[in-house]
């Protein structure tokens, strides 16, 4: 109760005067935007800067989500795609920590962090990409003050009735105060999607079959061992049974009974959630970890026989933030992540996600308390844990503990166009982008189950390189135009799970959002549905305004050459229809695209490479395959067009550097040309990258 009381004293003495106890129905705004993130706060900044009216309703009390609610150790990629209003949240951050009395646990030069290996504290670019949760909320509060922006906080949006519709478009929201927000433009800006759902709107939740959108890392990834997170880090097989070995005697507590489902199926189910915790060990600004109440050491059953086993990397994930902080995230094989606790969480009503919610707080709270108290936690490991705690001087309306549990995916819109691993990893193109995205395609734990030796083992975690920086469609920011003409998402995009787990970043919902704001001027000033903005407009205003649209940047190392760069018709080793476990790799340069494939110098005469096109243009045209040159490679690759096959020495520098000429050919108009590579009694690796249709003058 003292807890709820001193979040409502806060919401009232905000700067922005909320309505709080009076049902009404305010005036009409340019936008509204329904949640409490960044992306709220961002766009709401664009708007106003548009010279647009826009409120925000918003169901949290503390504007920024989880930026503000304890991921202080930025997941940022590639920050030179990081540009306009998200570049400046974090220029705001580093304006911040030039004040001396931001640095009251710790001197500024005694700070020397990295994120994501580079410097925390980016001088040149006067930019700051880790921090506090109170740094960053107060920058949130910054915007909110500066540009007068219009909040009204704890105002849920009613979801059954809440939603008024007319023609195609939202009217109004209604929220469960009774509150009502006529508007043009909507933006839902959650985590959960709610206003979109609400709304009617198509959605997905859990993960797509691999086929459903011709994708490789989608769906159920059993037997993948993703380093750090699967039981394979144990390096000892662990029992889920009570009594280790006996599956009569019952299987411990948070291991699922339920068969994990085929590789690459679709399901249910979706991607751990967990509180990034906010930590410190500075004695004077510490809280013991306290005996949560319901603590049930049984919970922990698991955990204690992964350390029976030899594990120890506990603090691996105590990222340092300033003042002697962290941001602790998950780390192993049973660490902060929850696994299978949140399944229901995206659809489930407002009483049912407070119940997960307080169920993962106590999940950790108990993992800190049992980690200080149960005698089989190695000692070494035991005493690290006692010098941490809950920081006094973090969320403290909240108990000292995080008002925001990280939801790393939940819905999912499904609008005029679906992000796929593919636009990511750049096999295909993306339309009309309205910013960047650079992270890892990093999907946390799903399940926790029993794999077919009776073991347990832990399945979802992946981690996959997008193989740099990548476009973002604005088609995935707009519902379908059927659906509704007024509504943007810039935070649950039109996407793949797969291709979510590298989008959902806190600088891209940043970005996203400024480039929706801009979307909606248009479309207001335009009178148009979202999904008519010209795009030729809608690119000049985020260019101007500093957005990154495109990376011009070197690929793999400088060693790949880009596809738009090669002339005639290239089709890339990513296209290409494979027979055999071809493996990828970038090591040896030049190449076409962001890498090429080898046969491994195994399974002789078992692995094809077909490459198909279909040519356009009538005439002559020399057929190139391209390859980097090594000694170990094969001396006699075979290569067939048609009738006709040729031996390639993949050990010489190819003709025309990287592409090697395997003969010149004749074509209609609409022919169909398949060139097929063999590795049929070849003497070394076989290379397959890409291959070239140049026209012959």
């Amino acid at each position: 109760m003292k807890t709820q009381f001193l979040t409502t004293i806060v919401a009232a003495l905000s700067l922005i005067g909320s309505q709080f106890g009076r049902a009404e129905t305010h005036p009409a705004n340019d936008i509204v935007i329904y949640g409490g993130t960044c992306a709220a706060v961002i766009a709401a900044v664009q708007a106003k800067k548009l010279g647009k009216s826009v409120v925000i309703v918003s169901p949290d009390t503390i504007p920024g989500g989880l930026s503000s609610g304890g991921l202080g150790w930025t997941d940022t990629g590639n920050k030179s795609v990081i540009g306009g209003l998200s570049r400046d949240f974090y220029h705001r951050i580093y304006k911040q920590y030039q004040k001396p009395e931001n640095w009251k646990w710790q001197n500024q030069s005694e700070y020397g962090g990295k994120g994501q290996g580079t410097a925390a504290i980016d001088g040149d670019q006067k930019t700051m990409w880790i921090f506090e949760p109170s740094i960053a909320r107060a920058v949130f509060e910054e915007y909110v003050q500066e540009f007068d922006l219009v909040v009204h906080r704890d105002e849920w949006l009613d979801r059954e009735n809440g939603v008024e519709m007319k023609n195609g478009k939202i009217v109004s929201i209604t929220t469960l105060s009774g509150n009502t927000y006529p508007g043009k433009i909507f933006m839902d800006t959650t985590y959960e999607g709610d206003l979109l759902a609400t709304a009617g709107i198509d959605y997905h939740v859990g993960r797509e079959a691999n086929e459903e959108f011709g994708e490789s890392w989608n769906g159920v990834q059993t037997g993948i061992d993703h380093h750090r997170h699967h039981f394979q880090a144990v390096k000892k097989p662990i029992s889920p049974y009570v009594i280790p070995n006996d599956p009569s005697s019952g299987v411990l507590p948070r291991i699922s009974t339920e068969p994990p489902g085929e590789k690459g199926s679709g399901d249910h189910r979706v991607q751990a959630y967990c509180f990034r915790m906010c930590l410190t060990n500075h004695p004077d600004n510490r809280i013991p970890f306290a005996k949560p109440e319901g603590y049930d050491p049984s919970q922990y059953e698991l955990l204690a026989r992964i350390y029976e086993a030899g594990w120890k990397d506990t603090f691996n994930k105590f990222d340092p933030l300033p003042n002697h902080k962290t941001d602790t995230n998950n780390h192993g094989p049973f660490s902060t992540d929850n696994i299978g606790y949140n399944y229901d969480y995206p659809d489930a009503s407002y009483e049912r996600r407070r119940e997960i919610i307080k169920e993962h707080e106590l999940y950790q709270k108990g993992w800190l308390y049992f980690h200080c108290t149960d005698p089989r936690v190695p000692t070494e490991i035991q005493e690290e844990m006692k010098t941490w705690g809950l920081p006094k001087d973090e969320f403290e309306e909240n108990g000292n503990w995080s008002h925001q549990l990280y939801i790393r995916e939940a819905r999912r819109m499904r609008g005029d166009f679906v992000m796929t691993e593919n636009e990511l990893r750049k096999i295909s193109p993306t339309p009309d982008s309205v910013g960047m995205g650079s992270y890892s395609i990093d999907s946390h734990n799903v399940q926790r189950h029993i794999d077919e030796n009776g073991f347990v083992q832990n399945e979802g975690d992946i981690g996959v390189s997008t193989r740099g920086p990548y476009q973002i469609a604005y088609g995935s920011l707009t519902p379908r135009q059927e659906q509704c003409e007024n509504l943007l998402v810039p935070v649950c995009v039109s996407s793949t799970h797969i291709a979510f787990g590298s989008i959902r970043m806190e600088p891209v919902f940043m970005i996203l959002a400024q480039s929706a704001a801009f979307a909606a001027g248009i479309a207001i000033d335009g009178d148009l549905p979202v999904q008519e903005v010209p795009y030729t407009e809608l690119k000049k205003l985020l260019l101007d305004a500093g957005q990154v649209l495109k990376y011009d940047g070197p690929i793999s190392g400088g060693k790949g050459k880009p596809l738009s760069e090669v002339e005639g018709i290239v089709v890339d080793d990513e296209k290409a229809e494979l027979t055999g476990p071809w493996k990828a790799s970038s090591s040896n340069g030049p190449f076409v695209g962001f890498g090429y494939r080898h046969d491994n110098n195994k399974n002789k005469g078992e692995m094809t490479a077909a490459f198909t096109t279909t040519i356009e243009k009538a005439g002559t045209y020399s057929i190139r395959v391209s390859y980097p040159k090594n000694n170990n490679r094969a001396s006699n690759m075979q290569v067939t067009v048609g009738d006709k096959t040729v031996l390639v020495n993949q050990r010489r520098v190819p003709t025309f550097n990287p592409f090697h000429e395997v003969g010149i050919f004749n074509f209609e108009a609409g022919d169909t040309s398949t060139v097929t590579i063999s590795n049929k009694g070849t003497d070394g690796h076989v290379i397959i990258d890409s291959v070239q249709w140049l026209p012959v003058e």
